[in-house]
């Protein structure tokens, strides 16, 4: 993602605090459908173009889980047109973010201005830094229950989920990840390789069946 400053192309919402630091309510009325970027301590940082293995990844954990929480029914799962406001200088347009019904029952028209109950990032090489580092840290202070990193170069995927105050690692080569906040959902390692993705029909039948024969 590139940092969008006062001198882009792209008109920023006019601020008489700082000619590029924005805070949140700025930030949001600036948003535009089809605009997609994160305010992180109030700059904006827009998001790149992916690559198509980022973008394969990302679509299948999206159709997938997407597909489970229907199918339970669990609450609503977003792509990153959401944005989260987190904090008055942290709005967020997470990769996947999920919502529990008492969520959704909160949500209103415009955006989620409270943290999600699931995170996923998908990295690419100019979100690294951002996505595992101050957007977690964010996640972290706001206290999101759980977050995934995926990364679909190396395969080196990290899952944390929130103990106490800090985000702490688990499942770590582990082959199947069991989420620890949307119910019943689980994945296997090697279904999170692009390069060899499963179809989405067999992994969600998989799943509701390995439930069902666990009674849940």
């Amino acid at each position: 993602m590139a940092t969008l400053t006062a001198n882009a192309r792209l008109r920023l919402p006019r601020t008489k605090r700082h000619p590029a630091l924005l805070t949140s309510e700025e930030f949001l009325e600036w948003l535009e459908p089809g605009t997609y970027a994160d305010l992180i301590g109030g700059f904006i940082h827009m998001h790149s173009p992916v690559r198509l293995n980022h973008a394969r990844l990302l679509n299948f954990l999206d159709r997938l889980l997407g597909s489970y929480i229907e199918e339970e029914p669990l609450g609503e799962l977003h792509r990153e047109a959401v944005a989260v406001r987190l904090s008055p200088r942290e709005t967020f347009m997470p990769d996947l973010a999920f919502f529990t019904n008492a969520q959704v029952a909160r949500l209103p028209e415009t955006h989620a201005p409270f943290a999600p109950t699931w995170v996923c990032e998908v990295l690419s090489p100019s979100s690294i830094k951002r996505d595992t580092e101050q957007k977690f840290a964010a996640y972290e202070l706001h206290r999101v229950p759980e977050y995934w990193v995926l990364d679909p170069r190396k395969l080196v995927h990290r899952f944390y989920r929130l103990h106490v105050d800090v985000l702490e690692e688990f499942a770590e080569g582990a082959d199947r990840i069991e989420s620890q906040s949307i119910p019943g959902f689980w994945v296997k390692r090697v279904w999170l390789n692009p390069e060899k993705l499963p179809t989405v029909k067999s992994c969600l039948a998989e799943i509701l069946r390995s439930n069902n024969g666990s009674g849940r």
